[in-house]
């Protein structure tokens, strides 16, 4: 019957003591990447950075209780942070305006000092960072600016880290991440001449290429006449030899091969061809006849010269 009253006023009581015990500094909670300056009277007592529930009595003794009355409590983030400047102005050896831009890391490593040592920590290391690269960038030769930017950036850091440290900072990676024209005429003379280039690499690539394959195929062409000259020239020797070899066998087999040849040259010569009887009798009627004009002529068409 008394369980309900008395737990809806832990519920309202407990919140509102603990209220009070941070407000009076009797706990801190600190979080992960995160630290916590006291002081009193205008001066430092002591830094927190352990995560968890901490106790400042613990750690500064009874004067702990004074802070909130005559001290100040600062919260400050020690975790990672990253930014990038953009299209800072440069001006390269050949008076070319180049738009540069960096990103650098930055990490809070003494909180003490990023709250009192500067009024704007983040803004003088953003300045500084700026300045730097411009004054290592500045008057170089654009093929330098383009394409040596690791060594360039190892230069910044390295004239940025003393001052940041100064301020409470660590700095961490400097990169020049960009290098860009900011004339867009320059850019367009860039782009056209670069289009010109390609296209005359294309072509000089394409004509290569042709050139090539002509070769391939004249060698080709020429290895493959030779050997048909070479098959060509042993072709009657390799005839001549079966001839005679059927020659010493049989001589009858011989004339019959010689006919047969005979009449695929007559019949690949597509020439016309009479054939008359062997009468003795009817070659002279019709020779009689021809003479006298009552008969055409007749001719017996032969092979020409090159189809024998």
């Amino acid at each position: 019957m008394y369980f309900v009253p008395g737990f809806v006023g832990g519920l309202v009581t407990i919140p509102i003591l603990l209220a009070l015990a941070r407000a009076f500094g009797l706990y801190s909670c600190v979080r992960e990447c995160e630290s916590q300056v006291f002081t009193l009277f205008g001066k430092v007592i002591g830094t927190i950075d352990t995560p968890g529930l901490q106790f400042p009595v613990i750690h500064f003794g009874a004067k702990a209780l004074l802070i909130p009355f005559f001290g100040k409590r600062y919260v400050v983030s020690t975790a990672l942070r990253q930014h990038y400047l953009r299209s800072q102005m440069v001006n390269s050896e050949e008076g070319t305006p180049m738009g540069v831009g960096i990103w650098y890391e930055m990490q809070v490593k003494n909180p003490v000092s990023y709250l009192f040592i500067n009024a704007n920590p983040d803004g003088s290391l953003q300045a500084n960072v700026t300045s730097s690269t411009i004054s290592t960038l500045s008057n170089l030769e654009m093929e330098k600016m383009l394409e040596d930017r690791h060594s360039l950036s190892r230069s910044v850091r390295q004239t940025v880290s003393p001052l940041s440290e100064k301020w409470g900072y660590s700095l961490g990676s400097v990169y020049i991440r960009k290098v860009a024209f900011t004339d867009q005429l320059m850019v367009h003379n860039i782009t056209e001449k670069v289009v010109k280039r390609l296209v005359q690499v294309t072509s000089a690539m394409k004509q290569d290429g042709d050139n090539r394959v002509g070769l391939i195929k004249s060698e080709t062409a020429f290895k493959v006449s030779q050997k048909m000259g070479e098959a060509a020239a042993a072709r009657p020797k390799i005839v001549g030899d079966a001839l005679n070899e059927i020659a010493r066998q049989d001589v009858e087999i011989l004339d019959s091969v010689l006919e047969v040849m005979e009449v695929e040259n007559l019949l690949g010569s597509r020439a016309t061809i009479d054939i008359l009887p062997t009468s003795s009798n009817v070659l002279i009627q019709l020779s009689s006849r021809a003479k006298a004009g009552n008969m055409p002529e007749i001719v017996t068409a032969t092979p020409a010269d090159g189809q024998r």
